[in-house]
């Protein structure tokens, strides 16, 4: 015979129990995007011995012989390095600028220009591309932005992991698990 909270535990499903992954030290591997693992990835790596399981969720999984809590928090066991230097992708470019156009500030319509216009040699690099809302680039055209009279809010530079980290910070992810708080947010001021 089922309790009433085991039934609600088998209700909810297994595709909304992500689990976090945390690095051998026990802090996030990346903050935003959050590092998470799809309950079955989680399972996996608990089952070969590369995580420690932290803390599960109350929704269990069965097979014919086992019956398991999935995962909510894990900690691989061998420290991964984090790279100094983020990849330039679009998604970094917008961390890096605080998902805000970097002429007006907007935080809509994002796509991403070349200070340095290509026509006039720029390139596609951390150093000449900024995150600009569509009227902002459409405004600029192929000019500089002396041309075109719109001031900068900051140069464009490559950033480093941790700047993004800290800026990744700033954008909570949609869902948030109880057992995750004291893991992504250990650095935040407490509550007398």
């Amino acid at each position: 015979m089922y309790t009433t909270e085991l039934l609600e535990a088998r209700a909810v499903s297994p595709e909304s129990c992500p689990a976090l992954v945390l690095n051998a030290d026990y802090t996030p591997l990346s903050y935003y995007p959050l590092s998470l693992w799809s309950w079955q990835t989680a399972i996996k790596a608990a089952f070969l011995d590369r995580v420690s399981v932290v803390a599960e969720y109350d929704r269990v999984v069965h097979s014919p012989r086992f019956a398991m809590r999935l995962p909510s928090v894990i900690a691989l066991r061998d420290y991964v390095k984090p790279s100094s230097h983020p990849a330039f992708t679009r998604f970094n470019l917008f961390l890096r600028d605080r998902f805000s156009c970097q002429y007006c500030g907007a935080r809509g319509d994002l796509t991403f220009d070349h200070v340095v216009p290509r026509a006039y040699g720029g390139r596609t690099t951390w150093a000449n591309v900024i995150t600009a809302c569509a009227p902002c680039n459409l405004r600029k055209g192929g000019r500089t932005p002396a041309e075109a009279h719109m001031a900068l809010r900051s140069a464009p530079r490559q950033p480093t992991a941790h700047e993004l980290q800290v800026n990744g910070r700033a954008f909570p992810p949609h869902h948030l698990h109880e057992t995750w708080r004291d893991y992504l947010y250990w650095d935040t001021e407490l509550e007398a």
